[in-house]
This record gives structure tokens, sequence and C-alpha cells, in this order.
């Protein structure tokens, strides 16, 4: 890692094609510099059970660039090295990924932990549970905001989340709606690194800067939810060494720039103002 103590003056090592996909990164940020607006954008990482190798270069990239990382735990599978390795990274947030990514799909149709193939009920009291556990272990660094597994999950599931608990909901992909239930705020990550049907390979850095830029595009022209943070979906246990690279310089690019900026969970959701609009309705 290239910063320390949260400095990030240098320019990440960059030629060729990847030195001219950091430049279209540029334009695309300088553009909305021109409007007198921030380009802002999210971390999350999903898969988490334990502290691991892999982990741990993830927190302390987040801690050197002081960039903001949410954490999809899932509940089922945590264990107590989780939380210690949390509690060193005071840049970590820990969100909810399901209960225990398991795929209750049927044959032949895609995975899903949150599908309608079981009851309603046992599906709402395993999440509750799954939220409880975590609230026990994280305390104040759990924020409680569900990323479905293999993010997806059963529309008729959506209106019942925010009673089991969740004032907020992320998915892959442009959202619909800011607030798909009551009480219940949604905002998606856009952008994956990695080609899960092709080997799980890293999709190389002019692909990733690409996807970024086009949404922070779409979001500036108003093709798409303006509102919505653009969010950067990361895999700790699935990167390889040119994805970790990619990582360290994203950051290093972003931080130099003024126009681009990092924010955490708890901002993107807005869990006060969701809070109280729960309270409101009740």
């Amino acid at each position: 890692m290239s910063a320390k103590g949260g400095s990030a003056a240098v320019q990440p090592h960059a030629s060729g094609e990847n030195a001219s996909g950091w430049q279209r990164l540029d334009g695309e940020l300088d553009a909305w510099r021109a409007l007198g607006r921030r380009a802002t954008l999210w971390l999350r990482d999903d898969d988490a059970c334990a502290d691991t190798p892999a982990l741990r270069r993830l927190l302390n990239l987040a801690r050197g660039y002081r960039v903001p990382v949410a954490v999809a735990a899932i509940p089922a599978a945590v264990d107590a090295t989780l939380v210690d390795a949390i509690a060193c990274c005071s840049d970590a947030t820990i969100v909810q990924h399901g209960y225990a990514h398991h795929n209750h799909a049927g044959a032949g149709a895609r995975s899903a932990e949150l599908g309608d193939e079981r009851e309603l009920r046992v599906t709402l009291d395993e999440l509750a549970r799954g939220r409880a556990r975590l609230e026990y272990a994280f305390g104040e660094r759990f924020i409680p905001v569900l990323v479905p597994p293999w993010n997806r999950i059963a529309n008729d599931l959506v209106p019942h989340i925010a009673s089991a608990g969740f004032t907020g909901i992320s998915r892959f992909g442009p959202r619909m709606r800011a607030m798909p239930a009551a009480g219940l705020r949604e905002v998606n990550t856009h952008v994956d690194p990695i080609a899960w049907r092709r080997e799980r390979q890293f999709i190389g850095a002019k692909a990733a800067i690409e996807r970024i830029a086009t949404h922070l595009r779409a979001r500036r022209e108003r093709a798409c939810d303006a509102d919505e943070t653009t969010g950067f979906l990361t895999h700790h246990l699935a990167f390889d060494a040119a994805a970790w690279a990619f990582l360290d310089a994203l950051f290093q690019h972003t931080r130099r720039h003024d126009a681009a900026s990092w924010l955490d969970v708890a901002h993107v959701f807005d869990v006060r103002a969701v809070a109280l609009t729960s309270a409101r309705s009740a």
C-alpha cells in the first residue's frame, strides 16, 4: 500500500491503456467539479465471516486512504476474529449479508437465499436472528442494512424487511426508487470488478474505470437517479494481485481529486432520516 497516515498524494503508476482509463475518470470528475458538485462513491465488501489475510489487506487499504468500507458479514458464519478485525479499523462498518448465504432456489434457477421458495415468516425470522447477532457482536459498528446474497431478493419480501429491523437494503445496479418500502432506503452497488462467469477473473483496470465513469456520467446527466451514490463492490476473498493493485490505484486517484468523495454507509443510507420516517409512520 502506498498511502501512509491517510495521505494519498502520490499518483498511481499507470501507462498505456490504464493511463487513458484514468484520464477518462479524471475527465468525468472534472465535469462534476465544473458544475460545483461532488462525485460521491461508497465501498461495499461482501462475504465476510472471519479475519483473514485478504480481509486485513482490505482494511489496511481502507485505513491508509481513509476510505470508509461497509463490510457485509454473514451472521451464521461470523466468528470472534471478525469482531476483533473490525474493531481495529475505524473506517469499517458492518452490514448484514443475508443469514447463512445458503442457496434455497430450485434446480436450474439462479442462486438466491432470499427468494420465494420458503414461507415469508421463516425468512424474516431468520433475518431478524441474524440482525440481533450482528448487533450484539458489533454494537454501534453495525448498521441495519440488508445485503441479499447474490444481490437477489423476492419482490414480495421487500415490503416486510423493515419489520425485521432493517432501515436499508443494498443490491446491484441502478435502483428503481430511493424508498422501495416504508422505512427502507435502497442504495446499490454499480461496479463489480470480478467476472464471475469467467473463472472469477479481474475484469481489468480499463474496464473497471470505464464502469465507474459511466455510472458517474449517468448521474451527472440525470440519466439515472442522480442522488444514488456510486457503489463499488469488492469480494476480498476473490481478489487476485491485479484486483488488489487496481483498488490501491483507485483509492489513490480518487483521494487526490477534489471532486471525488468516499462516503461512509451511515451517510449513504441517511440512517437518522430513515429512522425518523419510520417513527412518524408508526
